[in-house]
């Protein structure tokens, strides 16, 4: 931030910094034509609005990525999703109650937090590589604006200035067949699981989606909260967050809200481009709302006019920052080893099972230190 740009500057910049998660997972979701538009932009409303007001930070909200997954590859119905966002919403509410989600916390040692952060940022960063190179010259021109604009006054709006850039000028190019945007007021549609609906969920996407929410949507979350907003220590805490999010799903998952969490990756994106309060998700969720209960099926096209390579360089910039932290640097030789093996799991396979490997990596880690201590 400058010194002369007032908060809200940031906050309102910050608060479409996070699209390169939720676009490309959102659109592809609606291409397969299997979920309520309504149901999901108002459901992803609703939850920025409470985040906005619970915590008062930049905390995101973001789509399950597991069950993200499983709807685009067609694996699960409307049904099925509602079914699965009820049944993590219980059982992370229960985690909550019982201050489990925490004491896990204070079980994980720094060289394995180190190294979850590094994989996150690492997957941020190549992700938006992905997306950038699907349009070279838009993405590298993004790129290009979003590295200059940190060199002058105009930092604070770099993330909403590149977004709004890239919006109008894929407005421009669809020309003649720019979208319908004819307004009619579109309310989500209650879903009511069937059992069967709830076997499904439970033998396919529960548990691998259980697992990546409490390491990267609680553990890490407030881990990197606590480093970037250390004020707030006792409120943005794991077991808060396992509370906001299986709440929050509970209440939204029958009226077509997809399963939410919050995430690392969206918190560092945002905090990069100057989002400092809760006026980001509030902002985010006002928008998701619009879009939602305005346009409803017809929000769609509109979300496919903003180039990906564009919000591509948002997660580039921010993934590097958020690998490239000063404990990395600063790291003995042995515990650099665990961070970056956990790192690399992290990538190639998922953050619950980089959690796991840094778990054991770590131990080793000490196992060694101790025997050359004794010899």
């Amino acid at each position: 931030m400058t010194k002369n740009a007032p908060s809200w500057v940031g906050d309102l910049s910050g608060a479409f910094a996070d699209l390169g998660t939720f676009l490309p997972l959102v659109i592809g979701m609606f291409a397969v034509q299997r979920l309520d538009p309504a149901g999901l932009l108002v459901g992803f409303g609703l939850f920025a609005w409470a985040t906005a007001w619970i915590y008062r930070r930049p905390v995101p909200v973001q789509p399950m990525k597991v069950v993200a997954a499983l709807v685009i590859a067609g694996g699960l119905t409307a049904t099925e999703v509602a079914a699965t966002g009820i049944l993590l919403g219980v059982i992370l509410c229960v985690l909550a109650a019982g201050g489990a989600v925490g004491r896990l916390g204070r079980l994980i040692p720094q060289t394995v937090l180190s190294g979850i952060q590094l994989g996150v940022g690492l997957y941020l960063a190549w992700f938006g590589i992905r997306l950038v190179i699907q349009e070279p010259w838009i993405g590298g021109i993004a790129l290009a604006a979003l590295l200059l604009l940190q060199r002058t006054r105009f930092r604070p709006l770099a993330a909403l200035l590149v977004v709004v850039g890239a919006a109008v000028w894929g407005g421009l190019q669809a020309g003649a067949a720019f979208p319908d945007l004819s307004l009619s007021l579109s309310l989500p549609q209650l879903h009511l699981p069937e059992l069967q609906a709830f076997g499904v969920s439970a033998q396919g996407v529960l548990l691998p989606q259980l697992a990546l929410t409490l390491a990267n949507a609680t553990l890490i979350t407030a881990a990197i909260a606590a480093d970037l907003f250390p004020q707030d220590r006792a409120r943005i805490t794991p077991d808060r967050l396992a509370w906001s999010t299986g709440a929050l799903n509970l209440l939204l998952a029958p009226f077509g809200g997809f399963p939410m969490c919050h995430g690392a990756g969206g918190l560092v994106v945002q905090h990069r481009f100057g989002a400092r309060s809760g006026l980001a998700p509030a902002v985010f969720g006002t928008t998701c709302l619009a879009l939602g209960l305005l346009l409803g099926p017809n929000a769609l096209p509109l979300l496919e006019l903003l180039p990906l390579a564009a919000v591509g360089s948002l997660l580039l910039i921010a993934g590097a920052d958020l690998a490239l932290t000063r404990r990395l640097r600063r790291a003995s030789p042995d515990r650099l080893v665990v961070i970056v093996l956990t790192g690399v799991t992290c990538v190639v396979l998922n953050v619950a099972l980089g959690l796991l490997a840094g778990f054991a990596l770590e131990g080793l880690r000490v196992l060694v230190a101790r025997r050359r201590a004794g010899a």
